[in-house]
């Protein structure tokens, strides 16, 4: 049995927990932010047989894609002054997904 925990944007996570449901995969949501941007994430946990791992995965990356933003950079103050930079492009979606073994698994 393997844990799979996906970190996932926002705005893909409705559609990736639509389609795992529908697959018949049960989920656990958690709402995360992450670190650069500071935007909101879902991280999504889901226990599965070793064999549907791959399907997970799949399911996940395509509901879930990358894309680029334009962002402001954080404003800068020295002293009285301000100093604020022009808007960066970056990209955000797409997702960081981990498998773990599980040594035991309980439903109670």
């Amino acid at each position: 049995m393997k844990l799979i925990v996906a970190i996932i944007n926002n705005d893909d996570s409705s559609a990736v927990m639509t389609h795992l449901t529908k697959a018949g995969y049960s989920i656990t949501k958690l709402s995360t932010s992450g670190g650069f941007l500071r935007a909101g994430n879902v991280t999504l946990l889901a226990g599965t047989e070793d064999k549907k791992v791959d399907d997970v995965i799949n399911i996940i990356g395509e509901h879930s894609s990358q894309r680029k933003k334009i962002t402001p950079v954080n404003t800068t103050y020295i002293g009285e002054s301000m100093l604020s930079s022009m808007p960066i492009e970056v990209t955000v979606g797409g997702a960081t997904i981990f498998v773990l073994d599980v040594e035991q698994f309980y439903k109670i």
